[in-house]
């Protein structure tokens, strides 16, 4: 069974955010987030371009990708993703998302992530119209939507993107996994996931709490209620 494949029948997934774990003990983050029930990892490239803010980089994919077998879904917040696919695929990447924003030629950047081994996907922004992406949809692995600004963490979810999501599930190929990004807690979950979300990127809404395994499962039973109840 294919990576792809796989992703979807887990599906709804939690995705936690390492951007939100403690960096001075990483290796026992990924272990806790394990421990609780993760089945893939996300990790957020930022630039300081792209988005004014800096985070990590290559290095810090690598010592993840040797403390763990799951899945790790890079995001790549940076203004030239092609330059480094390669690059972040070495560094153990599964599934590369770049921004619609930040590309001319989309439909390039997306064989290229395919000719390197890893599953593609493309992120859009609060601002942008989802209808930029529908000539990429029959490409991508994964679509994701921003539910905030990218760039920084902690900040309040947008509502109207929303409807993104119920665009997306409308009009994505069988088998696309609908990624959400941004604000996501136990509140806001539960609208996405019935929206259509299948992978809920999480940073503060779970190591933000002291119990990782309890909180775990509070929202993968919110969004598997709320996938259950969809029409």
């Amino acid at each position: 069974m294919t990576l792809r494949c796989e992703l979807a029948a887990k599906a709804p997934l939690i995705g936690p955010s390492l951007l939100a774990c403690d960096f001075a003990n990483l290796e026992r983050e990924v272990r806790a987030v394990e421990e609780a029930g993760a089945r893939i990892l996300h990790l957020d490239i930022m630039d300081g371009h792209f988005v004014p803010n800096l985070s990590f980089g290559l290095p810090v994919v690598e010592a993840v990708r040797r403390v763990t077998k799951l899945p790790l879904d890079v995001h790549l917040m940076i203004s030239n993703p092609a330059k480094y696919i390669q690059a972040f695929r070495r560094a153990g990447a599964d599934l590369l998302t770049f921004h619609i924003e930040a590309v001319d030629d989309a439909s390039a950047i997306l064989g290229e992530v395919h000719n390197v081994g890893a599953l593609a996907g493309i992120a859009i922004s609060p601002p942008t119209p989802i209808e930029s992406i529908q000539p990429h949809l029959t490409e991508c692995d994964l679509v994701l939507v921003m539910t905030v600004m990218p760039g920084f963490g902690g900040q309040a979810f947008q509502p109207k993107t929303i409807d993104k999501v119920r665009w997306v599930r409308r009009h994505r190929s069988k088998g696309t996994l609908i990624s959400v990004d941004g604000g996501i807690n136990g509140e806001t979950i539960t609208p996405c996931a019935a929206a259509g979300a299948d992978l809920f990127v999480v940073g503060t809404g779970l190591f933000g709490y002291p119990d990782y395994r309890q909180r775990f499962a509070y929202l993968r039973d919110l969004a598997e209620a709320s996938v259950a109840e969809r029409v």
